[in-house]
């Protein structure tokens, strides 16, 4: 299988306002990095952002877990024809 195929950008939105842009400078422990909003200004952690897209996030997780399960039973099924 090809691994690449299964990539995926998640585009994560800001809790307040819905904007997809920010701004960030790396901290000293990628936990502490913080962004911010471009639209609102609004300040969260790299950690609240991902909470806050959690749903999002796991909707892609599912799709590209289902993408892998019909491939790899695509692939079984090829290798008992032979």
């Amino acid at each position: 299988m090809d691994a690449e195929k299964y990539n995926r950008d998640v585009v994560l939105v800001c809790p307040t306002c819905g904007g997809t842009q920010f701004e960030y400078d790396k901290g000293v422990d990628e936990t502490i990095e913080l962004v911010k909003c471009a639209s609102c200004n609004r300040e969260l952690t790299k950690d609240e952002l991902i909470r806050e897209n959690s749903e999002n996030i796991s909707e892609h997780v599912k799709e590209i877990g289902g993408e892998i399960m019909k491939d790899a039973a695509e692939t079984l099924k090829n290798i008992f024809k032979r």
